[in-house]
């Protein structure tokens, strides 16, 4: 019997595309620099340059994604049902109400029962939930720089300070005058719920080879990760996490705790038209330097297109692309992140951020994953309906810097 399966097959050869991808970008250096060239001598640019520059360009660019896929795929995490472990009561009861709509093991078993009823679903059993955490891990890209945390209640709160305590020195014998208290507040991260309603066919949920718990994490993962990292970029904390971009931003000089600090690239919607580079030096430079070793630039494809264009005063171009799977392409020797949601340039967007993102966003996960079987809203198909509790927001209001495109 053929099994449904939405997995890939596994790709044939990661180093092979690895050389690919730096091939590509030199010959993207060699076309570029030809571009510029052509712009110093007859202070214009030739159309069969730009085009050539720019289709290359996009072959940087899928073959980026296609390297992200490849590591995506050899990073999942092994979910076969090939263990020859017994599984728990518990988890044969989840299978017989997955499979069959079998409610009465479930009322049955205390660990799956609290809390639940057959109207608002079950509590999904913690190999489950597990498994779908491990998949989102690997697929969400703020998961794998953030912050993250699971939390027991539906609202997590974390006393921050903002500036800490103060310290002195002494000798042995010296007094010892007390310190300044810090001043603290009281942040709350409040979970809220995200869903998504996977379909499967009767002859799937009949497939005893088929495993039903590998097969609802990754129906779930993209989902999940889409709408969760459009949430943890840009969420309006409504119903769904905060996002970064969505707190107050004002210019770094003046930025105040609550506040997102930003410097301003020169120009209206763009980069200056002379040394562009400057802009993002003084973004590097706007964290302070304990933010530094651990931080990373965040933008979405097209933005990358756009600085993988810019050389420094020797020449050098500042974007590289990564050396080995699973690595980062890096801006000025900072890795880069690519995040889709992030904005595009544009007049006032603050298309790039720059800092320490595992101490600046915190991500909270609420304990437990809840699914609702129905066989009977879209008949032949059974529906599953899955829902978990996340939450997001900053932390450290200090770690994470924008770039606006902007005069100022």
């Amino acid at each position: 019997m053929k099994k449904e399966n939405k997995m890939a097959a596994a790709p044939s050869s990661t180093s092979h595309e690895i050389y690919e991808f730096r091939s590509a970008f030199e010959a993207f250096k060699e076309a570029n620099d030809q571009r510029l060239e052509q712009i110093e001598k007859k202070q214009s640019v030739d159309v069969l340059s730009t085009d050539k520059v720019d289709r290359i360009d996009r072959r940087l660019t899928e073959q980026k994604a296609a390297l992200d896929r490849m590591n995506l795929y050899q990073n999942r995490p092994v979910l076969d049902g090939t263990a020859t472990v017994m599984p728990s009561e518990s988890k044969q009861a989840w299978g017989h109400y997955m499979r069959h709509g079998d409610v009465s093991r479930l009322m049955e078993s205390k660990q799956l029962s609290m809390g639940s009823d057959p109207d608002g679903g079950f509590v999904a059993p913690d190999e489950t939930a597990q498994q779908i955490t491990r998949l989102l891990q690997v697929s969400s890209p703020m998961r794998q720089i953030a912050e993250v945390r699971q939390v027991g209640s539906s609202n997590f709160k974390k006393p921050i300070s903002r500036g800490g305590a103060s310290v002195g020195w002494t000798s042995e014998t010296a007094a010892r005058p007390e310190t300044q208290t810090p001043t603290l507040d009281l942040i709350a991260f409040p979970a809220a719920e995200l869903y998504a309603m996977p379909a499967a066919t009767q002859a799937l949920l009949d497939d005893s080879f088929a495993d039903i718990d590998q097969w609802l994490a990754t129906e779930v993962q993209d989902v999940f990760a889409a709408q969760e990292t459009a949430a943890f970029v840009a969420g309006d904390g409504v119903g769904k996490p905060k996002g970064f971009l969505a707190y107050t931003k004002t210019a770094d000089a003046t930025q105040q705790w609550g506040e997102i600090g930003y410097v301003a690239s020169g120009a209206a919607g763009g980069f200056a038209g002379t040394d562009p580079i400057d802009a993002l030096i003084d973004l590097i430079y706007a964290p302070k330097a304990v933010y530094r070793p651990n931080a990373r630039f965040v933008m979405n494809r097209r933005t990358v297109s756009a600085v993988r264009k810019f050389k420094d005063a020797d020449g050098n171009y500042i974007w590289q692309p990564a050396t080995q799977a699973g690595q980062s392409s890096t801006l000025l020797g900072y890795a880069v992140t690519e995040i889709e949601d992030m904005p595009d340039i544009a007049a006032d967007a603050h298309a790039i951020a720059f800092g320490d993102f595992t101490r600046g966003y915190l991500i909270v996960d609420r304990a437990g994953v809840r699914v609702v079987r129905d066989p009977y809203s879209s008949k032949p198909f059974v529906l599953f309906y899955t829902t978990k509790k996340v939450g997001g927001g900053v932390q450290d209001f200090n770690a994470i810097k924008l770039l606006k495109f902007a005069v100022s």
